[in-house]
């Protein structure tokens, strides 16, 4: 499977930690991206809490090959139950879990 790289020629190198979720900021959507319901970025297993864009109608997650994208139509915010928001300005956004690497295996980190 041949993976979309929104980071080629980018020029920007913005990236956000947010608990176990990771963002950074890309060039571009790819073309053929499926857009998604909702504006949950992730669910937390262990606590039921979940890392969410803060206004529903400031942004759209999308999908490609396995790679999750939120686009950020107005300025707006990430925002979690146990962690301080993180602002967020226009633009795209790819995201995706933070890993740990384990001895037998590398494996998202559980929140």
């Amino acid at each position: 499977m041949k993976f979309f790289n929104p980071f080629a020629h980018s020029t920007k190198a913005i990236q956000y930690r947010h608990g176990d979720v990771m963002l950074q900021q890309v060039n571009a959507l790819p073309s053929n991206a499926t857009p998604q319901q909702g504006v949950i970025l992730a669910r937390g297993e262990l606590t039921g809490h979940s890392h969410r864009i803060k206004d529903w109608n400031a942004a759209q997650l999308f999908t490609h090959n396995g790679q999750t994208f939120v686009q950020i139509k107005e300025p707006t915010a990430v925002i979690h139950e146990e962690h301080r928001a993180i602002p967020l300005e226009v633009g795209i956004y790819r995201y995706w879990m933070q890993r740990e690497y384990h001895p037998k295996a590398i494996v998202n980190v559980r929140d």
